[in-house]
């Protein structure tokens, strides 16, 4: 059996996963230049990105994402790597596995590709299709146990990647998208609708970034209506975004995110993390209080 194989059958028999947090805001604290790809780092300095995988496992984190959100051609040609598909991605999860072993499960982290399709824009379908072929090709080659396609907004785009990667691997799949627009992603759908029409394609469903987290308790009750059956997932931001100076940061502590993470337990989350904003310090607590709740018999 594969660690992802054994991943599902864990998720189905009750247990609760705590996945890692934030990536580019983490990165960006460590000097990493706005408007520069996370990626990059990947080649240039892997040891930043190590160090950020080993505080998140040091966290208690059970699932650690490779550094690879924006790892599609589109996104790394702004900074000379679309010839790289496979290398950075491929380094991205052979990174996070070097650090996790066989402490944590590498989710291999696919993200949007910032186009809209046809004909909205100019992106066809079969050119997204092979660009998150390629992506998926590189992450299951560096050791990835399974695929986590995330901040999703579109059903089209969704299903391109879903697609690409299926052609790529037999790695499970996760979907995830922001419900950042009124409890609707930008393009309009709403929690039902993507349980409905990407749960059965994938092994399971949920919301990450977004707003406030205090909105994904409806969420989940709305995709968990609309598919009974499926695998949940909440990654949402530490707390509402503030822009302060120069800089954004976002308001939620520690203390607060342990709430959330335990209302999220609550609300049939089996997969709970953080997103923007979230720090090694706010996953410590959020581990500690899904022990708490494990503990006491609670999901």
């Amino acid at each position: 059996m594969t660690r992802g194989d054994a991943f599902l059958s864990r998720l189905h028999s009750g247990e609760i996963f705590l996945a890692d947090g934030a990536t580019g805001t983490m990165l960006q604290a460590k000097g990493l230049e706005a408007g520069k790809n996370p990626e990059t780092w990947v080649i240039e300095r892997p040891e930043e990105i190590r160090a950020l995988h080993r505080a998140y496992l040091d966290a208690g984190c059970d699932i650690i994402l490779s550094c690879s959100f924006g790892g599609t051609r589109y996104r790394l040609r702004g900074d000379g790597l679309a010839g790289q598909i496979r290398e950075v991605n491929q380094r991205a999860a052979e990174l996070a596995r070097e650090v996790a072993g066989d402490a944590a499960i590498v989710a291999g982290d696919m993200g949007p590709t910032g186009q809209l399709l046809a004909p909205l824009g100019q992106a066809t379908v079969e050119e997204v299709v092979l660009a998150y072929q390629g992506q998926a090709d590189g992450l299951a080659l560096g050791g990835a146990d399974f695929l986590l396609i995330e901040t999703m907004s579109d059903l089209g785009e969704a299903k391109a990647a879903i697609h690409g990667a299926r052609q790529a691997t037999s790695l499970p799949i996760f979907c995830t998208f922001s419900f950042d627009t009124r409890g609707r992603t930008m393009m309009g759908l709403h929690p039902e609708q993507v349980a409905r029409e990407i749960g059965p394609l994938v092994e399971g469903v949920g919301a990450n970034c977004g707003r406030d987290p205090s909105e994904y308790g409806e969420f989940l009750a709305a995709m968990r209506q609309a598919a009974p059956s499926a695998i949940l997932w909440a990654k949402p931001n530490a707390g509402l975004p503030q822009v302060r100076g120069d800089k954004v940061v976002y308001d939620a502590n520690p203390e607060e995110m342990a709430k959330i993470a335990a209302g999220l337990c609550d609300a049939g989350a089996s997969v709970i993390g953080g997103c923007c904003g979230t720090t090694p310090r706010h996953l410590a607590a959020m581990a500690a209080a899904l022990k708490e709740r494990q503990a006491i018999g609670g999901r």
